[in-house]
């Protein structure tokens, strides 16, 4: 009886040690199986091969810390008569509101995308591009004079009054502020203390940075984004990097307005090796002036077999040059959080992870 317990236990642990070596054969050979396809995988530098596996998990997961930003500026108006022309020395000697021929009010909205990078005790911080939510204090139009150019009078002058910044999905409201911004640089962090909700839990990025000087022409990234008030993902393959010598590049990506501020992840050495590299900053477009009806009740359509007898207005229209998109640095993300680390501190962000040592 005890020779046969001790038989079956061999047999058990034979049975283990053979299943262990297999084990190991099929990851040697599985190593040695991407080395021989993909001989530069494990070079230290940035890939610039579609991903060998299938990386949807991380992908998904990487999203969730990518949100849509929806930014918008509220101005009191201001029209000025050209006979009574009014310019700028008068507004400053005297109340505007007494040299206007109207008042009124008047939005301005922008749309974008920023990622998640800190949260802890209530406090939650967002990356994005400043010119997502950042408005000028005041817009000043001139008349044209008979040659076309602006003239010294007044006709209309825009001031701001107040400003909204929303995080969809967020709890609240949604309703952030700037934290710290360089509006030179287009970086700009956005946040708000949630101090009534610290069980509430926001997912929050943590790859690594990478250094986007690294990056050679051919490299692979994945680009996140909001266009259209849609969250995407595509892929994109790097150009002309290091352009400007503080690490920014072009990408071939397709995208749309939304994609202002969306994170752009390169991989080293095979998934899910993912760095961050840059944030989408722009889309070159060119600007016309078109002539256009006057817009109808509801934004009905006129009818195309009736001559169109109305007054006519200048639309200003973009036409974005889809497949060239500018990305900034890591290299000038960190450089911002560095400069503005005093303040981030002082308003209870502690970025420990993107400052320098």
């Amino acid at each position: 009886m005890l020779v046969k317990i001790m038989t079956q236990k061999f047999r058990t642990i034979s049975q283990l040690f053979l299943l262990m070596v297999t084990l190991l054969i099929l990851i040697s050979c599985s190593t040695i199986t991407y080395e021989k396809v993909y001989p530069t995988l494990l070079d230290g530098k940035y890939d610039s091969e579609f991903p060998y596996r299938g990386s949807s998990d991380e992908l998904e997961r990487i999203s969730q810390t990518v949100q849509r930003i929806n930014s918008t500026g509220f101005y009191k108006t201001y029209l000025f008569s050209p006979s009574n022309r009014v310019t700028l020395e008068d507004i400053r000697n005297n109340p505007i509101e007494n040299l206007a021929d109207e008042t009124g009010y008047a939005d301005q909205s922008t749309s974008g995308t920023g990622t998640i990078i800190y949260y802890k005790q209530g406090r939650v911080a967002l990356l994005t591009c400043a010119h997502v939510v950042n408005y000028p204090d005041t817009v000043i139009s001139f008349i044209p004079d008979a040659e076309g150019f602006n003239s010294e009078y007044l006709d209309a002058v825009l001031i701001k009054d107040d400003q909204a910044i929303y995080v969809a999905g967020f709890p609240e409201g949604s309703n952030l502020e700037i934290i710290a911004i360089d509006e030179q640089m287009d970086i700009v962090i956005i946040g708000r203390d949630y101090n009534q909700l610290r069980n509430y839990t926001f997912p929050v990025f943590n790859y690594p940075t990478g250094n986007a000087k690294d990056l050679e022409w051919g490299s692979f990234v994945y680009v996140f984004g909001y266009p259209m008030n849609y969250q995407m993902i595509t892929k994109a393959l790097v150009s002309s990097p290091n352009r400007d010598g503080e690490g920014s590049f072009l990408v071939d990506a397709v995208v749309n307005q939304g994609y202002s501020g969306g994170i752009v992840l390169a991989i080293r050495d095979g998934v899910p090796n993912f760095e961050l590299v840059g944030i989408v900053q722009w889309v070159p477009e060119e600007k016309e002036n078109l002539i256009a009806p006057s817009r109808r009740k509801d934004n009905e359509p006129y009818n195309s077999l009736v001559p169109y007898k109305g007054d006519l207005f200048v639309k200003r229209n973009s036409s974005i040059k889809y497949g060239i998109t500018k990305i900034i640095s890591t290299e000038s993300i960190l450089e911002f959080l560095e400069s503005n680390k005093t303040l981030l501190y002082e308003e209870g962000y502690y970025l420990e992870n993107y400052f320098s040592e």
